[in-house]
C-alpha cells in the first residue's frame, strides 16, 4: 500500500535575514555572468536631487546650494496682505461708528427744542379742505393764543448765534445730528445715509488701520523676544515669565505706532466733503500735524497723547491676562484651569475676562479718541463729522470729569414737536405740559449724567465676545481673540 506524496518534507522557510549587499560593480565582460546573491538583498539608494514639497521648497537635498524663489516670495507676501486688507475692511463700517460715538458730544444743558414749525404742516393746512376762510376773516385778533418762537439771538455781524446742539437750522452742514444714533450700527446707517458723508465713508483710514495692524502684529513679537532675551536667562525657560515682559512688549509697540493711530482717528473723524476736509490722505495728515502741533517730539510725548496710549496699550494686555485667572476659580471651574486641560472652561473664562475689562478700558478709549482729535500749535481745528466739544479737554482726568458731568446719555433723545395749528388752540396746555415733561426728563439718572457716553460701542464688543465664544466652543479654536481683538 502506497502513501500519498506529501508537499511538507519539500517546504524550506525564506531566510529572514537583512543582508546588505552593495550593488555590483560594472561588467567588464558581458560573457562571464554576474554570481547570483544567495539570500534576498535590500540595497541602500540616495535620495533624489529634487523633492519639493507643493513646489514650496526648491529641494531637500542639502548638498546643492540653495536660492531664493523671489516668485514664490512675492506671491505670499501679495496673499498675505490681500488677507490683511480684506480682514480690515470688513469690521471698518463698525470700527468708523463706534469711533463717532466715541467722539460725539451731546451736552446735558441743551433741551431738545419743545416747538417746531413745520413747513409740510402748514402746506397741508393751507390745502385743507377743511379750513375756512370766512371764520378766519371774522375771527376775533385778541381772542388768538397763537405764541410764535422768540426772536432767536444774533452776533455784530447778523449771524444767528448756535444756542443748542439739536437746532437744525444753526447745525453745520457737514456734521451728522446728535441724539438719533443709540449704538454702533444706528451711526453706521446714519453715516451711510447723510449727504456729506455717504457708503464710502464707512472705510476711511482703511489703509492706515490695516498697515497699523500688520506692523503691530509683526513689531510686538519682535519687541517681546528682545525684552525676554534682555531680562531672562537660558535656564529660565521652564519657569513662568514675569507678567510685566507681554504687557512692556505692547506698550512699547503701542508707543512706537502711536502717530499712526493718531493719524487713523483724525481720517475717520474728519469730514468726507471737499470744501471742509483737512486731510487728503494718510500721507498729508502726518506731514502737517509734524508742521503744524510741534514736530515728531509733540505726537510721541504730548501729556495728551503719550498718557492715554500708555494706559489704553498697558491695561489691555494686562487685563487680558489676568480676568481669567481671577474669574476661572469663581465660576466652579476648579483653581488650576488652563487651556491645555479644559479648553472649553476657559475660552468661558476669557470671555467673560474680556466683558469685565471693558468696563475699565473702553472709558480710557474714549478718552484717547477725544484727546486725538484735539489740534495743538497753530493746526486750525478739525471739521469732524461728529459734534465735539468746541472747548479743548486739558488731560484725561479733565476729560473724563467733563464728560460725566456735562453730557447726557438718554439716547436717542426725544424731541416734542407740535404743530402750529394745536399750539394755537391749546397754548396753555402744551406750556405746562412741556414743563411737566421737561422735571420728568431732568428727574431721570440718564439724562443727568454722562457715565454712557464712556461706554459707546459696549454692546458690539460684548456681541463679539459671544460670537468668539461660540466659535471657539464649536470650532474647535483654541485662541479666542482669533483676529477679533480689535473690535
Amino acid at each position: 500500500m502506497t502513501s500519498n506524496p506529501s508537499l511538507r518534507d519539500l517546504y524550506n522557510p525564506p531566510s529572514s535575514a537583512w543582508a546588505f549587499v552593495p550593488p555590483p560593480p560594472p561588467m567588464q565582460n558581458a560573457s562571464v555572468p554576474a554570481p547570483a546573491p544567495a539570500a534576498t538583498s535590500y540595497q541602500w539608494t540616495t535620495r533624489p536631487a529634487h523633492n519639493s514639497i507643493f513646489d514650496l521648497s526648491p529641494s531637500l537635498d542639502l548638498s546643492e546650494p540653495s536660492s531664493l524663489d523671489v516668485s514664490l516670495l512675492l506671491r505670499s507676501l501679495f496673499a498675505s496682505a490681500l488677507l490683511q486688507y480684506t480682514s480690515t475692511a470688513l469690521v471698518m463700517p463698525l470700527e468708523v461708528g463706534k469711533l463717532l460715538l466715541q467722539i460725539q458730544w451731546i451736552p446735558k444743558d441743551a433741551p431738545a427744542p419743545s416747538s417746531q414749525i413745520y413747513e409740510e404742516e402748514e402746506e397741508e393746512e393751507t390745502l385743507s379742505d377743511s379750513t375756512n376762510e370766512d371764520e378766519s376773516y371774522f375771527a376775533d385778533p385778541a381772542a388768538s393764543h397763537t405764541k410764535y418762537p422768540a426772536p432767536k439771538p444774533v452776533d455784530d455781524q447778523g449771524y444767528v448765534i448756535r444756542t443748542s446742539v439739536l437746532e437744525d437750522g444753526t447745525r453745520p452742514e457737514y456734521i451728522i445730528p446728535v441724539g438719533s444714533m443709540n449704538g454702533t450700527w444706528d451711526m453706521v446707517k446714519r453715516v451711510a445715509t447723510f449727504r456729506g458723508e455717504g457708503w464710502l465713508s464707512l472705510w476711511k483710514g482703511l489703509l492706515t488701520s490695516c498697515i497699523h495692524d500688520v506692523l503691530f502684529s509683526n513689531v510686538q513679537p519682535l519687541v517681546d523676544n528682545i525684552i525676554h532675551s534682555i531680562f531672562l536667562s537660558s535656564a529660565a525657560g521652564l519657569y513662568r515669565p514675569p507678567l510685566l515682559l507681554p504687557v512692556a512688549s505692547h506698550v512699547i509697540t503701542g508707543f512706537l505706532l502711536s502717530p499712526l493711530d493718531l493719524v487713523r482717528t483724525r481720517l475717520v473723524a474728519q469730514s468726507a466733503m471737499q470744501r471742509y476736509r483737512t486731510y487728503t490722505g494718510p500721507f498729508d495728515a502726518l506731514r502737517q500735524i509734524i508742521a503744524q502741533e510741534g514736530g515728531i517730539r509733540s505726537i510721541y510725548f504730548h501729556p495728551q497723547l503719550l498718557i492715554p496710549t500708555i494706559m489704553d496699550n498697558g491695561l489691555r494686555p494686562l487685563l487680558h491676562i489676568l480676568m481669567p485667572t481671577l474669574i476661572a476659580p469663581r465660576l466652579g471651574f476648579g483653581p488650576h484651569v488652563a487651556p491645555d486641560t479644559s479648553p472649553i472652561a476657559w475660552a468661558f473664562a476669557q470671555v467673560l475676562g474680556s466683558m469685565a475689562s471693558l468696563l475699565i478700558t473702553l472709558p480710557i478709549e474714549t478718552v484717547r479718541r477725544r484727546l486725538q482729535v484735539q489740534t495743538r500749535g497753530t493746526a486750525k481745528a478739525l471739521r469732524t463729522c461728529a459734534e465735539t466739544r468746541p472747548v479743548p479737554y486739558n488731560g484725561v482726568v479733565d476729560a473724563l470729569w467733563h464728560i460725566v458731568t456735562e453730557e447726557r446719555s438718554d439716547l436717542p433723545i426725544k424731541r416734542r414737536s407740535k404743530p402750529r395749528k394745536q399750539q394755537a388752540e391749546h397754548a396753555e396746555e402744551n406750556d405746562s405740559n412741556d414743563l411737566f415733561a421737561e422735571k420728568q426728563d431732568e428727574s431721570r439718572w440718564l439724562r443727568n449724567t454722562g457715565i454712557g457716553q464712556l461706554y459707546r460701542g459696549m454692546r458690539m464688543r460684548v456681541g463679539v465676545s459671544v460670537i468668539v465664544l461660540l466659535l471657539t466652543t464649536f470650532g474647535g479654536q483654541q485662541e479666542v481673540d482669533g483676529g477679533w481683538a480689535e473690535l
